[in-house]
């Protein structure tokens, strides 16, 4: 049980750091802050579910993808590890994707799809963390996974739709600040992926 309890809340920083649902705030702002409100809720609406559906995909099948193009466990840690210490370090170094930065003059529900769900909400870094862990988990665990991505995107949803309340309230150096945080947290977990590749590779003792 306790075991379950360490792994749920391992999961839920996890995906916690590399979605930030307060860091996309003004992504979504800039993206669809001159909608109305009816607009705004579709958007989020289908961002959300978007992301949540395909990262759901990759994690059941992920196991399948491995015997399919046989990768092999320490290969995607150690790998995955290396995308995500990059994610990590760039949210450190205050860099954002250009696509984050994107002005629409004509708002189009089209950008639910892209940029939001992907590569935003659903984007290399999330799907790489999500299927980490549940590369070698039971059934009980990858449902645990799905439940909680399922919930940070509900939580996106909501900090999506209050929006322009967090930015007159927190402000942007607030968000800016808790970017840096999820950034070193995220680093981090790309560093423990690469170490735990190195481990299996090499039958190390933890």
């Amino acid at each position: 049980m306790d075991n379950l309890i360490t792994f749920s809340i391992t999961v839920f920083t996890g995906f916690f750091a590399i979605m930030n649902p307060l860091s996309n705030i003004p992504v979504f702002l800039s993206l669809a802050g001159g909608a109305d409100r009816t607009t705004q809720r579709n958007i989020s609406k289908k961002a959300t579910l978007t992301a949540f559906v395909i990262v759901t995909l990759f994690l059941v099948l992920g196991k399948f993808i491995f015997l399919l193009f046989g990768i092999t466990i320490p290969a995607f840690k150690i790998t995955g590890g290396i995308l995500i210490f990059v994610v990590g370090f760039d949210m450190l170094q205050s860099k954002k994707s250009n696509v984050k930065h994107l002005k629409e003059t004509h708002i189009d529900e089209d950008i639910a799809i892209s940029p939001l769900a992907i590569p935003i909400l659903a984007g290399p870094g999330t799907i790489v963390t999500g299927m980490n862990f549940v590369s070698n988990a039971g059934y009980l665990k990858i449902g645990m996974v799905i439940m909680i991505f399922g919930l940070l995107c509900w939580m996106t949803y909501i900090s999506f739709m209050l929006s322009e309340l967090f930015i007159k309230k927190i402000g942007h150096n607030v968000i800016s600040v808790i970017g840096k945080i999820m950034g070193l947290i995220i680093a981090i977990i790309g560093t423990d992926m690469i170490i735990q590749g190195i481990k299996i590779s090499f039958t190390l003792s933890n």
